[in-house]
């Protein structure tokens, strides 16, 4: 299943350029969308799953036009936002249940057999007659995607669901978007690079409501071989001399120092080593490039 995105722009009332002409196809598989806070993910996400509309542009669901047949998309989709809420007191089995009916699952047999399959997947059994209040941010999480999976949805899309987790959770419900992310098309829109890098075979970033790069990740850290130099530095107005000579990507603590991190096609100069590309690389190097940092 192809989701194909065309010159897609949206401005709110109050001035802020959300999406800027952005054009971007997804296959079927696990694709990440990458960018900072208020780059324009949310916007994106919500615009597929029809909870706002577009001021210009195109989106098309395998051939189907999904702007001109909503409740069509909404059969196919299954949907985690950023923020969602719940009814504290409801236990996730009923919770489920009633999402279920409200998905178009009417058959008992066939609602029942669902949402337990689904309380199973999600590791959720355990705790499925608990009320929903009582759940930690990662089991919270886990029923979020077990109320986007009802239906059987051809494309789910997930928004920022990492974000607040500690790391046991975090790495269960990345496990568990990998096993989905083989059947059907998933969206994972992030900011954490770590989540894209461990996950999808393709990606995006955008900055500004604008596609900044596209491609599978290990294409995206092959042009960046041998071009990445990395150095120790003792004190902060070195750091900033550095930036204002060369083209630092990054810099991160280390043990107290500054480890620089920058972008050349050789040697930067002396005490700096070559060093392995990651991920990070390319996400930093790219938003600084568009002057988007």
């Amino acid at each position: 299943m192809a989701l194909v995105i065309k010159g897609l722009s949206k401005t709110y009332p109050n001035g802020v350029r959300a999406l800027d002409d952005l054009s971007l196809t997804v296959g079927n598989h696990l694709f990440g969308l990458l960018g900072p806070n208020g780059a324009g993910k949310s916007s994106l996400m919500r615009t597929i799953a029809t909870l706002q509309d577009p001021d210009a542009g195109s989106i098309e669901l395998d051939g189907l036009d999904v702007l001109a047949n909503k409740n069509e998309v909404r059969k196919l989709l299954g949907y985690l936002p950023q923020e969602f809420g719940v009814y504290p007191k409801i236990s996730a089995l009923d919770l489920l249940d009633h999402l279920a009916v409200l998905k178009g699952v009417t058959a008992r047999g066939e609602r029942k057999e669902m949402v337990e399959a689904l309380l199973h997947q999600t590791n959720l059994w355990e705790a499925r007659k608990k009320a929903l209040a009582t759940y930690s941010g990662g089991m919270r999480q886990r029923f979020g995607i077990a109320q986007a999976l009802l239906a059987n949805p051809k494309l789910i899309i997930v928004d920022e669901p990492t974000a607040g987790l500690d790391p046991a959770e975090r790495n269960r419900f990345l496990n568990l978007l990998a096993a989905i992310g083989r059947r059907v098309t998933v969206i994972l829109s992030t900011h954490i690079v770590d989540d894209v890098r461990e996950l999808c075979p393709r990606m995006a970033i955008i900055a500004s409501g604008r596609v900044l790069l596209e491609g599978a990740p290990a294409d995206a850290l092959a042009a960046l071989e041998g071009r990445i130099w990395s150095r120790v530095v003792a004190s902060d107005a070195e750091l900033e001399a550095l930036k204002a000579e060369l083209d630092v990507v990054s810099s991160h603590l280390v043990g107290g120092e500054h480890e620089v991190r920058v972008f050349a096609q050789g040697s930067p100069g002396a005490g700096f080593a070559p060093a392995p590309a990651g991920l990070e690389d390319v996400y930093f190097l790219e938003l600084a490039r568009h002057g988007r940092r």
